[in-house]
């Protein structure tokens, strides 16, 4: 499913973190038939994201945690998603402060800027980090919340705020918590998800550096199927005040992920083994029947076909 739900034609739209990762394709699906407006301070965001929409968008450089900014912004908007965040578990243990700012007082700006709107639906970009190392697998909306860095507890923070503002001021909420996101335009620094900093140094002919034995377990999701349960978490009557799992229910060991790599790329690589990173996680793997059954989620890209098309992106 790439295409856009009848609820989401002609609308006004407001994507903070428009220009990230997630956020772009996201503006680029929702631009050629809705009225966008991109928030983005470009912290690590990039307009090169954009570069499909720009002409079909109105882009703010701006900040969540500017609460004028956000009460001007969402008085006409009729659907939001929030992705504006401090992403990544090393980030946030070098600055979990700002960490904090970003995600939690962000996310709060936006809910407050929201109580004198009339939107139809805010989307909260949520992360599976949330849960924790897994009490049992798969891992459902339901597992305990055990977040074990500062960036899992700003997001799981940030997501019981939008949870009471919904009770409290019935603003219209549904959270759909990520698991791990490739795709092309991903980050490739020392903070990104292991396909693309993998992906990047095989292309390069840098050494991979694995953290742990590499038996650790990811369950993996092409953006193309992110944008779709965004979507849909935003038009599903059913959606409202729940959280739902976006992924694809099948767990990948890192030495897996290596060797998939190896395929599509046509090299070996130089892989380097060190001792495992504090605040990661040694298993992950979503159950997504509550995302399926209620928001009509189904992942469609295969993990091959994913990465080919990550590959083919930085070839």
């Amino acid at each position: 499913m790439n295409n856009i739900p009848d609820e989401l034609n002609g609308k006004k739209i407001l994507v903070t973190g428009g220009a990230g990762f997630v956020g772009s394709h996201i503006v680029d699906r929702l631009s050629s038939q809705n009225d966008v407006i991109v928030l983005d301070n470009l912290f690590s965001g990039s307009p090169q994201n954009l570069a499909k929409s720009k002409d079909r968008i109105k882009f703010v450089k701006g900040d969540v945690l500017d609460k004028a900014l956000l009460k001007d912004l969402v008085k006409d908007v009729e659907y939001i998603f929030h992705l504006a965040a401090h992403v990544g578990n090393i980030r946030s243990i070098k600055d979990p402060y700002f960490d904090m700012e970003v995600n939690i007082k962000g996310t709060l700006n936006l809910l407050e800027a929201c109580r004198d709107s009339h939107i139809k639906r805010l989307v909260y970009a949520g992360s599976a980090a949330c849960y924790g190392e897994a009490k049992y697998l798969p891992i459902d909306e339901d597992h305990p919340l055990y977040p074990e860095s500062p960036y899992a507890v700003s997001k799981l923070a940030a997501e019981k705020y939008c949870f009471a503002y919904y009770k409290v001021h019935g603003i219209p909420i549904a959270v759909v918590r990520f698991f791990n996101i490739y795709g092309p335009r991903q980050d490739t620094s020392e903070y990104a998800n292991a396909i693309s900093i993998f992906l990047n140094k095989f292309k390069k002919g840098q050494p991979i550096t694995i953290y742990g034995d590499g038996e650790q377990t990811r369950d993996f999701v092409f953006v193309g199927d992110v944008v779709n349960g965004n979507l849909l978490a935003a038009v599903q009557p059913a959606a409202v005040g729940g959280a739902f799992n976006i992924s694809t229910g099948k767990a990948t060991s890192i030495n897996q992920l290596v060797d998939a790599i190896r395929k599509v790329s046509g090299s070996q690589g130089n892989i380097t083994y060190l001792p495992a990173r504090a605040g990661e996680i040694k298993h992950s793997r979503a159950d997504i029947k509550k995302a399926k059954k209620v928001l009509g989620f189904q992942p469609q890209t295969s993990f091959k076909d994913g990465l080919s098309l990550t590959w083919k992106e930085l070839s």
